[in-house]
């Protein structure tokens, strides 16, 4: 294997994926039709949310349902969706989009889940899904001088750092988001992009 000398601009070293974000683009319009959908017709989102009583009685769907609606209404899917724009286009760019897919939902589902039986049994939004993307860009980041060869800014690197320090603080504070950002840096190890030979 070899490494490659760190070009000019070292983030974009690291885009592996395809140059147009179209996974992103698709899940930003279906979350986006989902939230318009709750704001013209606010009784859909009783229907949808993650409810810890429900589920216990067999509505296991809210899981799923609970990472597309916004318990922030319109504030909070204003910025989820600025979120998911920003880190979701990054993400895909770096990861692919079948890896982007992974780390997206299934950093979602897991946040979904651990809230739903600890944290924070009643809400919803996709930011936990976007909290994963950010744990598997924040792998790559701190990887990538060895894997890659690439030397990414300092000041990059000190955000990749303390992106587990803040996801651990965010978990004892019973915040939702830390579980789902560690599991995307696991996640992000395990699906790193392979380096050019």
């Amino acid at each position: 294997m070899t490494t490659r000398t760190a070009p000019r601009t070292p983030p974009a070293a690291l885009a592996f994926g395809p140059p147009r974000p179209l996974l992103t683009g698709a899940v930003f319009l279906v979350t986006l039709a989902c939230g318009i959908a709750q704001l013209v017709h606010r009784p859909l989102y009783e229907h949808v949310v993650r409810d810890a009583s429900r589920i216990d009685h067999g509505q296991w769907y809210r899981l799923l349902t609970g990472m597309f609606f916004q318990d922030g209404w319109a504030s909070g899917l204003i910025s989820n969706l600025l979120l998911l724009a920003i880190f979701g286009t990054i993400a895909e760019r770096v990861f692919g989009r079948w890896r982007w897919l992974v780390l997206y939902f299934v950093c979602g589902w897991f946040g979904q889940f651990m809230s739903y039986i600890w944290l924070n049994p009643v809400g919803a939004g996709n930011s936990m899904c976007v909290a994963g993307l950010i744990g598997g860009l924040a792998t790559v980041i701190l990887l990538a001088p060895r894997r890659y060869g690439v030397m990414p800014p300092v000041p990059l690197r000190i955000t990749a750092l303390a992106v587990p320090v803040l996801a651990v603080v965010d978990t004892i504070l019973h915040d939702n988001h830390g579980l789902p950002c560690l599991l995307g840096m696991i996640l992000g190890f395990l699906l790193l992009p392979h380096p050019e030979r």
